[in-house]
């Protein structure tokens, strides 16, 4: 089983006290998205759990729990981005996240770690110029802490033209030109450059297109072979293993205005009062008429012997 921590909100950056709970009683619950009163009981063990994925923006509150998290195979996107407060309105200093990347790179080893640089988009401030500028900038700071350095052009969703109306596609000729130069930038700095649900034809300048969190990126990083059968994608186009996520939309605190999982700031803060740190759930706590469903484990890691 790939256990993921976060598609639907930042649990290292806001919720890591709670995820360690969770890991100690050895069992995490998550209500559908679309069925609330449907609920999954997944079982957190190291001999089904072949990997945990952690996304964040700020993985400084889980640094203290790496020792209790060791038998458990990881693997972490952290997403550093150039953008300032009025855009990352609750985001650390770009500084403190990468210096939290380093000690987490120390830790484990770059090989468990990539380096998210999404979303990217082009503004009257943040040009074309000014990425290429920030961009080698962060390499150079990162420099031997990475190997993978992961891009995405903006998607604009609903909840993304809601909150942030101004916001424009890249143009096929911006991608394409960022494309180039960010493949040439990450490879002066032992790094390469995948890109997340883009067009395959960005592969023509060097870029990785086999996906994000495919299969191949997690045997790398786990130095093991999974055999993961029939992949419920989660959108058409993506190649990545999303399922099993463990997150809320809706409870994420950094209030990024691009984001796809934030409604609005308001829903946010009514259900941040609602967590529970010792409840099965993210949100809220079991509830009568609840319909618990447990979830049938098994790892995907391929234990045949092999001669060659």
């Amino acid at each position: 089983m790939i256990l993921n921590t976060g598609s639907r909100t930042d649990i290292p950056a806001f919720y890591s006290d709670w995820f360690m709970k969770r890991i100690r009683e050895g069992f995490v619950m998550v209500r559908n998205p679309y069925y609330p009163k449907l609920v999954t009981r997944y079982a957190i063990e190291p001999a089904t759990t072949d990997v945990i994925v952690f996304c964040t923006k700020n993985p400084e509150p889980m640094l203290k729990h790496l020792e209790e998290l060791k038998t458990f195979r990881m693997y972490w996107n952290v997403t550093i981005t150039p953008y300032g407060k009025e855009i990352e309105e609750n985001v650390p200093a770009k500084r403190e996240v990468m210096d939290s990347l380093i000690r987490l790179s120390d830790a484990i080893g770059k090989e468990k770690i990539a380096w998210r640089y999404d979303p990217i988009f082009l503004s009257a401030r943040y040009t074309r110029e000014y990425h290429l500028m920030i961009f080698e900038k962060m390499c150079a700071y990162l420099n031997g802490c990475c190997e993978t350095v992961i891009i995405s052009f903006i998607d604009l969703y609903e909840k993304t033209k809601r909150n942030f109306p101004e916001a424009q596609e890249v143009s096929k000729e911006d991608q394409c030109f960022l494309t180039e130069w960010f493949v040439k930038i990450a490879s002066r700095y032992g790094m390469s450059i995948k890109t997340c649900h883009e067009n395959e034809s960005l592969a023509r300048y060097g870029a990785d297109v086999s996906g994000c969190l495919s299969a191949q990126t997690l045997e790398k990083a786990i130095g093991e072979t999974l055999q993961p059968g029939t992949i419920n994608y989660a959108r058409q186009g993506c190649k990545c293993l999303l399922g099993n996520d463990i997150g809320a939309y809706n409870t994420c605190l950094h209030f990024c205005r691009y984001c796809y999982a934030n409604y609005d700031k308001q829903l946010v803060l009514q259900n941040a009062k609602q967590h529970d740190p010792d409840s099965p759930l993210l949100i809220g706590n079991i509830e009568e008429g609840d319909e618990i469903r447990e979830y049938q484990a098994r790892s995907y890691i391929d234990r045949q012997l092999k001669l060659f």
